[in-house]
């Protein structure tokens, strides 16, 4: 059974735009709500690129 709650509940509309944004920047027009109709391949690009941009930030972080 999945779970996607978040550890943050606050969390969810900035994790939301988040997505919004990787994803027009990998060229991937989502819809507020239900995104079933995109690709796995679609799919994997917006999570691909949100890890990247988290991964850069938190390098930025430490530095």
């Amino acid at each position: 059974m999945a779970r996607n709650r978040h550890l943050v509940p606050q969390a969810g509309a900035a994790l939301e735009r988040f997505k919004m944004e990787a994803a027009s920047e990998v060229g991937v027009t989502l819809k507020q709500g239900y995104n079933g109709d995109i690709t796995a391949r679609q799919a994997g690009s917006v999570g691909g690129q949100m890890v990247k941009k988290m991964i850069a930030q938190y390098e930025n972080y430490i530095k």
